[in-house]
């Protein structure tokens, strides 16, 4: 025989009932079916809500009753409508016989409900009574209808079938008793089709008991047990079971073969498409178990099975179980001392509190178990009351729970004796700031359990199954603020990369958001990168303080915070970010130049929390100018000067000055060209390029505050007060000053180059004229060089030139630090 269970999704309408009934009359085509059913989807909740609504005082039970009564009524009048046809006489019958049995049920619902009403009372006796009549709606009416489509079926009672202890809400089956029930029954009816009722059974006494929440599975295992079946195959609403909960994991595949024993971890640790104590009864009769899809009934499926085909995969599946409480006992009067483990959990069997986790440390001074949130506080209290002496003496500290709590499974038979899989999971959870509580592995190495915040459980496991399944690609989230000049640029090229991202390197970079002075865009799934702009305009309104938790909320794995702002306050929430694991790439210099104490706590920050701090383009807008300090520094060389040009405005500036033209048009044409910052006097003045200079400094081992470095301006005070516009006023006014200037060089055959310059702990920015040969005397254009002299670069430095200015090479430079951090 064959035995096929239809969960609630799969029978949830008179379109979900024909389509199972389809599929068992397929199948009787091969052998005989048990068809176990369950409650019509969302029978059952609504079956214990209006209980507890009765013993609570809430008349509103009836109106609940009502529903589910007009529901059921619906679907007899689809499925087995009043009047005949000319193809089905027995039509007519069958619906005055399914109407009937519908009401004499829902009276009998209704009168118990009555009675609860009145006690103000609901045992657990009587709510598996009220249960039961979900199954029992449900298998009667899909009995009638594969009777009318000339099926060979019967309604089976599984209460006459399945035998269980009083223990109501979950009874224990007695499985020698069932089985002579099942045989009787199978010897007295010749019928194809069994229609039987999941989720319920009786005891002794012939009182209705119930298996669990998903018993409806555990009723089909015991009766295929009990038969000894071909199979067992569990119809849902997904084809199999999956490498991860895909409504957390897009991603996520079905898993063709698993063994039984992976079957059983998985579905422990909160794989819905299976209820835990299904597997057992099958496995010790090695009866393979099928997962199919009532909606795809083609698709594969999983098939769980003795010895499932061998697969190079170390890792079959991850999975969570959530609303978890740790309880940890711990003090010194355990250490050395037998029984306290055994004094533990005798206090917990006694209150029956299920111990999901274990964990205990080798000085034996702690033991840390896990529960369902919902124990906690019995747990709690029968602990403190059995240790109540050794609380009292300061032996032992009371019980602590900690709560919000989530365990994550990575299960699989191949991770037996293989090396590196516990590093390769901690590492990936480390590297996006998931803290883990506890751990606890079995010597089968069958399953990895960490225990983590329930916030993280999202992140955490799309970050695993990406580590284990998806070695290709590796999905990264941008959150961008400041799409300005160089921000659109930025959105430009990350539009016309993604494809090759993806191919070339497996990263799928997904930009989250878009946030600016006014408005912020949020996608999750990734924004439309050739539509943003009129999208940002129409986007709500959003402070710097909501974006800011807007992204830590959202906590989504590989993120990184791109500022392309010169503004202090989006440098004021790097700290926020990096201790929550959140990458930041920086174009804006105002963190890197601050207080060297808050450049050294990010710093900091960015190495302890595992996330990448990154500000190439603070100094030479693509040039890997830091990349390459920071290389030599690593490798042991030590920095001891260093020469530059730093101002891709300068250099453009001052090669475009000759005299010809004034030196403030030559300055707005830099403005235009996007080679100056927006307020061109943080160029002029030599602030920014002083800036730059000190963070070099900095990332050389020098600790330096911005006080420090001399600054040697060539502008006349007068064009520093004002506003911009003044500024420029103020040029032109003093155009002979500049012009000046250029006329020495010129008869000296020297050239003007604003230059920085550090040695032996110190620093200094300011115009200098260079001669012909010097390193500096041929730089064009807007071009950027720095000149590194170290213990191994003494007479000849190594040398970085390139385009230092330019909103189209800025953004390369920030792009590329995003790929850095997103690879890292």
């Amino acid at each position: 025989m064959q035995v096929l269970k239809f969960g609630g999704t799969s029978v949830a309408s008179a379109e979900n009932i024909r389509k199972s009934l389809a599929i068992v009359a397929r199948a009787a085509e091969r052998a005989p079916v048990v068809m176990v059913v369950s409650a019509l989807g969302g029978t059952t909740d609504a079956l214990i809500g209006a209980g507890r609504a009765a013993a609570a005082g809430d008349a509103g039970y009836r109106d609940t009753l009502l529903q589910l009564a007009a529901r059921h009524r619906t679907a007899v009048q689809e499925l087995l409508p009043a009047a005949h046809t000319a193809v089905q006489e027995l039509l007519p019958a069958a619906h005055t016989a399914a109407e009937g049995q519908l009401v004499a049920q829902f009276g009998e619902v209704t009168s118990l409900c009555n009675g609860i009403f009145a006690l103000g009372e609901l045992s657990t006796r009587t709510l598996d009574k009220l249960m039961s009549y979900g199954e029992l709606l449900s298998s009667h009416l899909i009995a009638s209808v594969a009777k009318v489509q000339s099926l060979d079926a019967i309604w089976a009672d599984a209460r006459q079938l399945i035998r269980t202890n009083s223990r109501f809400g979950t009874a224990e089956v007695d499985m020698a008793t069932t089985e002579e029930k099942v045989a009787a029954f199978k010897a007295e009816n010749l019928a194809k089709i069994w229609v039987v009722p999941g989720f319920i059974a009786a005891d002794a006494h012939g009182t209705t008991t119930t298996l669990g929440r998903g018993g409806s599975d555990y009723t089909a295992a015991l009766l295929a047990a009990a038969l000894d079946a071909e199979v067992l195959e569990i119809w849902t609403d997904v084809s199999g079971m999956m490498t991860a909960d895909p409504r957390l994991v897009r991603s996520a595949r079905p898993i063709a073969h698993i063994s039984y024993q992976e079957a059983m971890e998985l579905s422990h640790f909160g794989a819905k498409v299976l209820y835990p104590p299904t597997i057992q009864p099958v496995m010790q009769r090695g009866i393979p178990l099928w997962i199919k899809n009532t909606f795809a009934p083609d698709d594969y499926g999983t098939l769980v099975e003795v010895e499932p085909p061998r697969t190079p995969a170390v890792v079959q599946g991850i999975s969570s179980i959530g609303n978890l409480t740790l309880l940890n006992l711990e003090g010194s009067g355990m250490v050395g001392i037998p029984g306290f483990s055994k004094r533990l959990f005798e206090a917990l069997a006694r209150e029956r509190i299920n111990v999901i986790l274990i964990t205990q440390s080798s000085s034996e001074h702690s033991i840390c178990v896990g529960v369902n949130a919902q124990d906690a506080a019995p747990a709690q209290l029968a602990v403190d009351e059995e240790f109540a002496t050794e609380i009292a003496a300061g032996r032992i500290e009371p019980l602590r729970p900690e709560t919000d709590l989530a365990i994550v499974a990575l299960v699989g038979e191949n991770m037996k004796n293989h090396p590196g899989i516990s590093g390769k999971l901690f590492g990936a959870l480390g590297q996006n700031g998931v803290n883990i509580r506890a751990i606890a592995q079995g010597a089968s190495e069958k399953n990895i359990s960490t225990v983590i915040r329930a916030a993280d459980v999202r992140k955490a496991i799309n970050v695993l199954h990406e580590a284990f399944f998806e070695a290709t690609k590796k999905q990264v989230n941008l959150f961008i603020l400041g799409p300005g000049n160089v921000g659109s640029k930025l959105l430009e090229q990350l539009a016309r990369q993604q494809s090759h991202l993806l191919e070339k390197l497996g990263l799928q970079v997904r930009v989250v958001a878009i946030a600016n002075s006014r408005h912020c865009l949020v996608d999750e799934n990734g924004l439309d990168l050739t539509a943003w702009p009129e999208e940002l305009a129409q986007a709500p309104a959003q402070t710097l303080e909501e974006f800011t938790q807007l992204i830590i909320a959202r906590n989504l794995r590989n993120s990184i915070f791109v500022d392309v702002t010169a503004n202090p306050a989006a440098a004021s929430i790097y700290a926020d970010l990096l201790a929550k694991s959140v990458a930041i790439v920086a174009c804006n210099k105002v963190a890197a130049s601050s207080d060297y104490a808050h450049y050294a706590k990010l710093k900091s920050l960015s190495k302890e929390f595992n996330a990448s701090y990154l500000f190439e383009t603070n100094v030479g807008a693509a040039l890997p100018i830091i990349g390459t300090l920071n290389d030599l520094t690593r490798s042991g060389d030590v920095v001891r000067r260093m020469e530059a040009v730093l101002s891709g405005t300068l250099n453009f500036v001052f090669n475009n000055y000759d005299g010809s033209r004034p030196f403030a048009e030559v300055v707005r044409q830099a403005q235009a060209e996007g080679y100056t910052e927006p307020d061109p006097r943080l160029d002029l003045s030599g602030s920014d390029v002083a800036r730059k200079i000190l963070i070099l400094a900095r990332e050389a081992g020098q600790v330096m505050e911005m006080s420090e470095i001399e600054i040697d301006t060539f502008l006349p005070p007068a064009c520093l007060e004002g506003d911009v516009e003044a500024f420029y006023t103020q040029m032109a006014a003093h155009e002979a000053h500049f012009r000046a200037l250029y006329d020495a060089a010129t008869a000296a055959g020297k050239r003007l180059k604003f230059v920085a310059r550090y040695a032996d702990g110190h620093a200094a920015v300011g115009l200098q004229t260079v001669a012909l040969g010097h390193d500096l005397y041929d730089l064009r254009g807007k071009d950027n060089v720095v000149l590194f002299y170290t213990d191994r670069y003494v007479d000849q430095p190594l040398v970085v030139k390139g385009a230092g200015a330019g909103a189209e090479v800025t953004a390369s430079g920030v792009f590329a630090d995003i790929i850095r951090a997103a690879r890292l």
